[in-house]
C-alpha cells in the first residue's frame, strides 16, 4: 500500500471519507478499457439502426468543453487535486446527487447553483472532502465558485463545486483559492487525461470514456470523467464524474436522461454498499450538434458512458481482484431482480467465497433469501460461468474444478435464475480482500 494521501493541512478530528484517497500511482496509467459485459447495446455495434462507436477526448470528446488538472497543494503526496471542466458559454446543465441524507457542502453548493438547469464550469478537487465542516465550509465552497466565476467571466452561481477526500477535516482556503488563475489558465481541448487524474483518490487509473452515437436523424457525441473506488454502493455509486454532450436537451429532459443513465448504471454496482456524503454526476450539454440524433439515440450513448465508466469504478475497487457480476434472472419484476443482486452483491460472506475461488452456492441461497422480495427457495438454480451448481435449492452435479477455474478469472459471472418469472437484472461488485480492509483501516492515520 503506498502512503497515505492526506490533506496538506494538519488532520483535524474526523473521520470516514467523502470518495477515499491514498492509493495513487500504483498501477500505469492508462485509458479504460472498453467493458466486456455492459447494460446496453455494445459500442460498434448496428442495433436498431444506431451505430456507436469510441472516440478520444473523454469529457472534451464534445467541441466547445475543456478541461484542466493541476497541483493545487491539497495533497501531502504533491499529486494533482484540483480539476476543471469548462463551456465556451453557459450551457443547459443537469445533476444528480448522493442521496446520503449528511450532504457535503459542494453538494450542497452544486444543487443551488444548477437549479436553473444552466452552467458554465465544473470545479473538483480531491484530498478533502469538505464534509461535516458546518458554515465555514459552505462558504468556501461558494467562494470556490466565485473565484472560478471572475477568472472565466461568468456568474458563480454558473459554477458547480464537488470535492473528494477525508470527511470531517476542514478544507484550507489556502492553497485552494490561490490556485484557481492557475487552473483556468491550464484549460484545454486536450485537458480530459489531466482532469481525470486530478479527481483521483485511492483510484489506481484515470477513467475517462466517450461515445460518437449516429442514427438516420443525425449524430451527437457524450464524454465523460469519472473517480471512485471505494464507498462504492447502489443508490447511485459513490463517485464524482462528469459528463458533456453536444445533443440539444432542454434542462427537464436533460434532468431526465441523465437519471435514467444513472438509475441503470451508476445504480446497479456496489463495491462496500456504503453510500457517501459527496456523490455527484454532472451533465453538460451544448447543444451544439449540427444535426442530431433521435432522444432514443442519445440515451443510447449516454447510457454507454455511463456504464463504461460505472464498469472502470468497480474494476478498480479497493482491495479488488476480480469483477464479480451477479446477475438474476426469472424474476416476476425487474424490481424483485434487482433487490436479490443487490442483496447478493452485498453479501460480505459471498464476496469473501469469490475471493477465496469457492463455489459456495449456500451463501447465495441464503443471501437470495434475504432479499426483501418473495422468492421460492425450491425453483432456485445457480451457476458460475455457466457451471450449473444448484438446481431447484439443492446441490447440482457440477464439475468442481471448471467452477473454480471460472473463479480464479479476473472476471467471475453469478447466474441465479429465480423462475418466478421473465424479468431479470445485474449489479457489478468485486470481491472482498484483505487489501480493502487494509486500505480503509488506516485510512486517516
Amino acid at each position: 500500500m503506498t502512503a497515505p494521501d492526506l490533506p496538506a493541512a494538519p488532520p483535524a478530528p474526523g473521520g470516514g471519507r467523502g470518495g477515499g484517497l491514498g492509493r495513487e500511482g500504483g498501477a500505469p496509467v492508462h485509458a479504460v478499457p472498453r467493458p466486456a459485459w455492459t447494460w446496453h447495446a455494445p459500442a460498434g455495434r448496428a442495433d436498431d439502426e444506431v451505430v456507436l462507436h469510441d472516440v478520444p477526448g473523454g469529457v472534451c470528446a464534445v467541441p466547445g468543453f475543456r478541461a484542466a488538472g493541476i497541483r493545487a497543494g491539497l495533497k501531502r503526496s504533491g499529486k494533482p487535486d484540483l480539476a476543471l471542466v469548462a463551456a465556451d458559454a453557459p450551457v443547459t446543465a443537469a445533476a444528480v446527487q448522493t442521496t446520503n441524507q449528511v450532504q457535503a457542502a459542494p453538494v450542497r453548493v452544486t444543487a443551488a447553483h444548477v437549479a436553473d438547469g444552466r452552467a458554465r464550469a465544473v470545479v473538483l478537487n480531491s484530498g478533502n472532502a469538505n464534509a461535516c465542516t458546518g458554515v465555514d465550509g459552505l462558504a468556501l465552497a461558494e467562494a470556490t465558485a466565485a473565484a472560478v466565476a471572475d477568472a472565466l467571466g461568468c456568474a458563480a452561481s454558473d459554477v458547480l463545486v464537488c470535492s473528494t477526500g477525508v470527511i470531517g477535516v476542514p478544507l484550507a482556503a489556502t492553497p485552494l483559492l490561490p490556485a484557481i488563475p492557475d487552473l483556468v489558465a491550464a484549460l484545454s481541448p486536450d485537458g480530459s487525461a489531466d482532469a481525470a487524474r486530478a479527481i483521483m483518490t485511492t483510484d489506481t487509473v484515470p477513467k475517462e470514456a466517450a461515445v460518437r452515437a449516429a442514427d438516420a436523424e443525425g449524430a451527437c457525441v457524450v464524454g465523460g470523467i469519472a473517480k471512485g473506488a471505494g464507498m462504492l454502493a447502489p443508490a447511485l455509486a459513490t463517485m464524482l464524474c462528469v459528463l458533456t454532450t453536444d445533443a440539444p436537451l432542454d434542462a427537464p429532459d436533460l434532468h431526465a436522461a441523465l437519471a435514467r443513465a444513472t438509475a441503470r448504471t451508476f445504480g446497479r454496482v456496489s463495491v462496500d454498499s456504503c453510500r457517501s456524503t459527496n456523490d455527484a454526476v454532472i451533465l453538460l450539454s451544448s447543444g451544439r450538434a449540427p444535426s442530431p440524433p433521435s432522444p432514443a439515440t442519445f440515451q443510447r450513448a449516454l447510457n454507454e458512458v455511463c456504464g463504461e465508466l460505472a464498469e472502470a469504478l468497480v474494476r478498480d475497487g479497493e482491495g479488488a481482484t476480480k469483477l464479480l457480476r451477479v446477475r438474476v434472472t426469472g424474476a416476476a419484476a425487474e424490481d424483485d431482480a434487482l433487490a436479490v443482486a443487490r442483496t447478493i452483491a452485498g453479501s460480505e460472506l459471498v464476496r469473501t467465497a469469490v475471493a477465496g475461488g469457492d463455489p459456495n452456492w449456500g451463501r447465495i441461497l441464503a443471501a437470495t433469501g434475504a432479499a426483501p422480495v418473495p422468492v421460492d427457495p425450491d425453483t432456485i438454480d445457480v451457476a458460475f460461468g455457466g457451471v450449473t451448481v444448484c438446481r431447484d435449492g439443492v446441490a447440482a452435479p457440477f464439475d468442481a474444478g471448471a467452477a473454480r477455474a471460472h473463479l480464479a478469472g479476473d472476471d467471475v459471472d453469478l447466474h441465479v435464475d429465480l423462475r418466478m418469472g421473465l424479468e431479470q437484472a445485474t449489479v457489478l461488485t468485486t470481491d472482498l480482500t484483505h487489501g480493502y480492509i487494509t486500505i480503509n483501516a488506516d485510512y486517516t492515520t
